[in-house]
């Protein structure tokens, strides 16, 4: 019996078939453009003009046109020392925010992921902090210092432990006081990643260690921290530049003072575009930022990679 082929039809696998499969899909194009313009125009259009600003001596109120100067405020940035100082209190602030902020919101996602009564309630309390804005949160906080009427200073005053202090105003107090601002308002959002991380471990895992007489610290050692290693690397790393970049809530604080003690890079290079008008020169301070955060993910990319190749041959040898 003859059997009858559609000549019409290409055959699975023919050319023609596998070169329209293969062929660019611009279709798919005008469904990326409404994100992707956003993101040109509000993000890579302004860095790239910001870059271009820092080679140039751009100024406010000067009739003059702008000038090209090349490497000129890069060069005089290389020598200010209020500006690294000012780097100097940037990594001081990020570090001791992000790494209590990483203790408490641990201790705290482990609370949360335990079968306690209200559970839910006390998850919705943990965010609030989050929910607030940082204008509102700084000027909350400035009451909570008020030297006069201030909750902090009238507790200590009942406490019998002092008549109070200006807290952001003294030179050694401002910058730790901050700080606890800081890690106050950016814990909720490490304690829901690193629940979010806890919730994905397996029970099953933890029931097994707990069958084999292992105890609370060695079943956080050996099957809940493995676990949530890589969510706590990102999210540490994340509030590490999160931080570092930080603006709104030290500017309503202490607005940098008291005698810089709390000017962060990105409030010192605030003073001098729009106090001085100095713009050429506070794009250079921000390329330099930019250079620096760029360093901080491309090694914390490096990292993720490295252990994940590790990971996968790991994989590939026990298979």
């Amino acid at each position: 019996m003859t059997s009858v082929t559609d000549s019409s039809r290409p055959a699975r696998g023919a050319p023609g078939r596998d070169r329209r499969r293969r062929g660019p899909d611009h279709g798919a194009w005008f469904l990326v453009l409404p994100a992707l313009i956003p993101i040109l125009v509000l993000s890579v259009g302004p860095l790239l003009y910001g870059i271009l600003l820092a080679f140039t001596d751009a100024q406010s109120g000067r009739t003059e046109p702008t000038r090209w100067i090349g490497t000129l405020n890069f060069q005089d940035l290389m020598h200010d020392t209020l500006f690294w100082e000012s780097f100097r209190v940037g990594l001081v602030w990020a570090v001791g925010v992000t790494v209590p902020q990483f203790l408490l919101a641990l201790g705290l996602a482990l609370l949360l992921d335990q079968n306690l009564r209200l559970r839910f309630l006390a998850r919705g309390l943990a965010i609030i902090p989050w929910a607030m804005p940082e204008v509102v949160v700084g000027i909350m906080w400035r009451l909570v210092y008020n030297p006069d009427a201030g909750i902090l200073n009238e507790t200590l005053r009942d406490l019998g432990l002092g008549d109070g202090r200006d807290w952001l105003s003294g030179l050694a107090t401002a910058l730790p006081a901050v700080i606890v601002v800081g890690v106050w308002a950016g814990m909720p959002q490490t304690t829901v990643a690193l629940l979010a991380g806890l919730q994905n471990t397996p029970r099953e895992l933890h029931e097994a260690a707990a069958v084999d007489g292992a105890g609370a610290w060695r079943r956080f050692r050996t099957v809940t921290w493995p676990a949530l290693r890589p969510v706590a690397l990102a999210i540490t790393a994340l509030n590490l530049i999160w931080n570092f970049n930080s603006f709104a809530l030290v500017y309503v604080l202490t607005n940098g003072g008291p005698g810089g003690r709390t000017r962060l890079p990105m409030l010192f290079a605030y003073e001098e575009a729009f106090r001085y008008g100095q713009f050429g020169y506070a794009a250079a301070m921000g390329c330099v930022l930019v250079a620096v955060i760029s360093i901080v993910l491309a090694v914390f990319l490096a990292g993720r990679l490295k252990g994940g190749l590790k990971d996968g041959l790991k994989g590939g040898d026990e298979a």
